[in-house]
C-alpha cells in the first residue's frame, strides 16, 4: 500500500461520522440543527459531497450570542492558571489529532498534505504559546503623578465573533480563537462555508479538554445570513475577520450600529524584489515557495515579483524551469505540491486570468492551462513581459499565479511596489544593507522580510495596511485587541480640589 493509499484510507475512516450524521452547529455544548436547513460540502479532489453542514441564520447566531454572553462572566473570572491548563490541554489535543485534522482539512480544502501535515502543529503551538502569555495578559502599568498613583489594568472586551477562511482554516482560526480564549474572552465562530470539517474537530478538542460549555460556539452557514448576523448582533462586542478585502469592508458597516470593534486581516497584492545583488539560488527558491506553496491561497504570497532587468533573463528562465517541474495532483500524496482549488466559483476566478493576461499583453511562459476534469486543478502559472498597470498586476488572484515585472532602478522599484490598494507584506532581496534600509523604510506594507520568505514568529505583529487590514495579530498586539484598557487613579494624599457651590451667591 502506498502513504497515498494509507492516508486515503485513514481519512475514510475520519469522515464516516460526518458522511452519515452531517456536521451541526455547536452552541452551548449541544449539537444543534440549522435554522436555514443543511447545505453540501463538496471537495475539490473529485467534486464528491462529503456531508451535509447545517445552514446557521440569525437564529442560530443569536442562540450562539447569548449562550457566549451567558458563559463570559464565569470564564472571564476563572482563575488564569486553570485557563492556562485548559488551553494546554486543548493543544495537547490537537497534537493527538493532527494526522485527522491535516487528512481532512486537505480533502476539505485541496490543500497539500506536505503542508497541512504541519498546519495543525502549528495550530497548536498557537494555543500553547498564547496559554503561557494567560497570567500576564490583563498586567498593566504605574504611572505616577504629583498627586495621583495611577494604574492601568485590562479585561476581556466581552463574546467577539470569529469568522474564518478557507485557505488554511484550522490554523488561522487558532490565530483568531487562542488569544481570545486567553483574554478570557467567549467566541462565537462562524466558519467559511467551503471549510466547515476541522472547525467541528477543533470545538470538540476544546471541549475534551474541559472548555466550559458556551465558551466556544461553532455555527456554520454563509456570509450573507450567518456571517452578517454575527456582526450586527448586539451582545458581540468584536469581530476578528480573515478575508477578502471587499468582505471586510462590508463588515465594517454591518457592525456600525452597535459600535463593533474590528481586527480585519485582509488581502494582499505582495511584492517581492530582487536585486541584482541579491542571493539569487536562494532568492529563486523563496519567490517560488510563497506564490506556489498552499495552492497560492494564502494572503501573503508574494504574487507579484519586480525583478531588476539586469538579471531578468536568467532569472525568468530558471523561474520557467522549476514551475513547470512543480508536481500537481492528488492533496493527499506527500509528493504532490499543487493540489485542487478550493471550489467551483474559485477555479473560475483564478483560470479566468489566463484569458485576461493575453488580453493585457503579457506572456503566458509557463502554465496557463487546467490538469483534468476530475476536480479543480490548474497549472501553476507565470505571466512575464507584465506591467504594473495590468489587471493581472492590481486584482488579487489568490492561486498559484505569478506576475514578473522589471524595473530598472531602487526608486522605480518602490513606486511599482507601492502603486497599490494593498499593503500587507513586501520580501525585499539584496546583498546592500543601506538599501534594505532605506527600501523598508518607504515600503507601504505591514509586514516585510529581507532576504527571507515569510517566517511567523508569534510574539510579533501580524497584519496590513490600506486595504489589507485594520489591527494587528500576536504577542500583546492580540491582547490589545482582545481587552479593554482600564485606568484607576489612587490619591495619594490630599491634593486641592475645586470647591463649586461653596460661597453662598450675592
Amino acid at each position: 500500500m502506498t502513504q497515498l493509499d494509507d492516508n486515503v484510507a485513514k481519512l475514510s475512516g475520519y469522515l464516516a461520522r460526518f458522511r452519515t450524521g452531517g456536521i451541526p452547529n455547536r452552541i452551548a455544548g449541544q449539537d444543534t440543527a440549522g435554522a436555514g436547513g443543511v447545505f453540501q460540502s463538496v471537495s475539490p479532489v473529485d467534486k464528491s459531497v462529503i456531508c451535509d453542514v447545517a445552514r446557521g441564520t440569525a437564529a442560530d447566531i443569536d442562540a450562539a450570542a447569548t449562550a457566549a454572553h451567558d458563559a463570559f462572566p464565569a470564564w472571564r473570572d476563572m482563575p488564569a492558571k486553570e485557563r492556562r491548563a485548559i488551553l494546554i490541554r486543548i493543544a495537547e489535543g490537537i497534537e493527538a489529532r493532527a494526522e485527522e485534522i491535516a487528512l481532512c482539512e486537505c480533502w476539505d480544502t485541496g490543500q497539500a498534505y506536505k503542508f497541512m501535515s504541519k498546519a495543525a502543529l502549528r495550530g497548536a503551538e498557537n494555543f500553547r504559546y498564547f496559554a503561557d502569555q494567560v497570567v500576564q495578559a490583563r498586567d498593566g502599568q504605574h504611572l505616577k503623578s504629583p498627586t495621583l498613583m495611577n494604574i492601568t489594568t485590562r479585561v476581556p472586551i466581552g463574546p467577539v465573533g470569529v469568522i474564518t477562511p478557507w485557505n488554511t482554516p484550522f490554523m488561522l482560526s487558532t490565530w483568531k480563537i487562542a488569544p481570545a480564549l486567553a483574554a478570557g474572552c467567549t467566541v462565537v465562530h462562524k466558519p467559511a462555508e467551503a471549510s466547515p470539517v476541522t472547525a467541528r474537530l477543533l470545538v470538540e478538542i476544546a471541549e475534551d479538554a474541559g472548555l466550559p460549555p458556551g465558551v466556544l460556539n461553532t455555527v456554520n452557514g454563509f456570509g450573507e445570513e450567518a456571517g452578517k448576523a454575527l456582526c450586527e448582533h448586539p451582545k458581540v462586542r468584536a469581530i476578528a475577520f480573515v478575508g477578502e478585502s471587499r468582505t471586510g469592508s462590508m463588515i465594517t458597516k454591518q457592525g456600525a450600529d452597535t459600535l463593533k470593534r474590528n481586527h480585519l486581516e485582509l488581502g494582499g497584492k505582495n511584492p517581492v524584489i530582487v536585486f541584482d545583488d541579491a542571493d539569487l539560488d536562494r532568492a529563486l527558491d523563496a519567490v517560488i515557495f510563497m506564490i506556489y506553496s498552499i495552492n497560492g491561497e494564502r494572503c501573503t504570497s508574494s504574487s507579484r515579483l519586480l525583478i531588476q532587468d539586469t538579471i531578468r533573463t536568467e532569472f525568468e528562465a530558471r523561474l520557467v524551469e522549476r514551475v513547470n517541474n512543480i508536481r500537481v495532483g492528488h492533496p493527499l500524496d506527500p509528493a504532490t505540491e499543487i493540489g485542487p482549488l478550493v471550489t467551483q466559483e474559485h477555479y473560475d476566478k483564478v483560470t479566468s486570468y489566463f484569458d485576461i493576461a493575453r488580453q493585457d499583453g503579457a506572456t503566458i511562459a509557463a502554465g496557463g492551462d487546467v490538469v483534468g476534469d476530475t476536480g479543480y486543478y490548474v497549472r501553476p502559472t507565470l505571466f512575464t513581459d507584465a506591467r504594473n498597470d495590468m489587471r493581472i498586476a492590481r486584482e488579487e488572484i489568490f492561486g498559484p499565479v505569478l506576475t514578473s515585472i522589471p524595473f530598472t532602478t531602487e526608486d522605480e522599484a518602490l513606486h511599482i511596489a507601492n502603486d497599490t490598494p494593498y499593503g500587507l507584506t513586501g520580501y525585499v532581496w539584496t546583498n546592500d544593507i543601506t538599501r534594505a534600509l532605506r527600501f523598508t523604510d518607504r515600503l507601504e506594507a505591514g509586514m516585510i522580510w529581507v532576504n527571507s520568505e515569510n517566517v511567523r514568529h508569534l510574539p510579533t505583529p501580524f497584519g496590513g495596511v490600506k486595504a489589507s487590514g485594520i489591527g494587528r495579530d500576536g504577542g500583546d498586539w492580540s491582547f490589545e485587541f482582545y481587552m479593554e484598557q482600564k485606568h484607576i487613579g489612587f490619591a495619594t494624599g490630599q491634593h486641592k480640589i475645586t470647591k463649586l457651590g461653596a460661597t453662598a451667591p450675592q
